[in-house]
């Protein structure tokens, strides 16, 4: 993955209030870690930083270039959302060297198309894995063609480019492949959960019946009779 490079100012306000301020001015607060250095408080120009990670993706490597003279090669750690307005609330970037190997999350993508009458169970959508910093792909990529049910992708059949070295379990799911449900099968459950609410609603008009005549014939409820004793 070709790195991005990315100006960045220095950030001397702290705390939810200066967070919301660099936001305002259309800036997204960061923190640059790593290599035993003090972390350092930075501002990144939101529009740029959300077309690159649009574009490559949440391991996105940077080139940062920052106003006081320093400048460093990074990597996303941590990336915080705002759900609905869809905007960065704060990024964690974590400073690497050329030539280190960091460990990373990767999209799995699935190529191909399994059998007709199946359904694909997304069990895992990313893989743990290592990979030299300058090179960390945006996505790794599974085959499901013609994949029966029955059948699993697991990690170690997921390909993997060269330099990558798979860490998580060899033997997790990524997708199982299931039979689709069949249309006997999908009114049969549709019936059971329409005949639920009637049953209910039976037996309530059975209890509620059988006070009716109780009352109608003089009994009082054992209910009615503790509370007089």
């Amino acid at each position: 993955m070709s790195e991005v490079k990315i100006s960045a100012e220095p950030r001397t306000e702290f705390g939810k209030g200066g967070a919301r301020r660099t936001r305002r001015a259309g800036k997204v607060p960061a923190v640059l870690y790593g290599h035993g250095e003090k972390p350092k408080h930075i501002a990144l120009p939101a529009r740029e930083f959300a077309a690159a990670i649009r574009k490559g993706g949440a391991n996105q490597l940077f080139a940062i270039e920052v106003s006081d003279g320093t400048q460093a090669l990074a990597l996303p750690k941590a990336i915080q959302r705002d759900p609905i307005k869809d905007t960065f609330e704060h990024v964690d970037l974590l400073l690497v060297r050329r030539g280190e190997k960091v460990a990373v999350e990767v999209p799995v993508q699935l190529t191909g198309e399994a059998a007709s009458d199946t359904l694909l169970v997304h069990e895992h959508a990313t893989l743990a894995v290592t990979a030299e910093a300058t090179k960390v792909p945006d996505h790794l990529e599974a085959s499901i063609e013609g994949m029966e049910a029955g059948s699993q992708v697991l990690a170690k059949d997921v390909e993997l480019p060269g330099g990558v070295e798979l860490t998580a379990d060899p033997e997790l799911i990524v997708v199982a492949v299931t039979a689709a449900p069949t249309a006997e099968q999908i009114a049969a459950e549709l019936g059971e959960v329409e005949e639920e609410p009637a049953e209910a609603e039976a037996g309530e008009e059975g209890a509620e019946g059988e006070e009716g005549v109780a009352a109608a014939e003089g009994e009082e409820s054992p209910e009615r009779e503790r509370t007089e004793a």
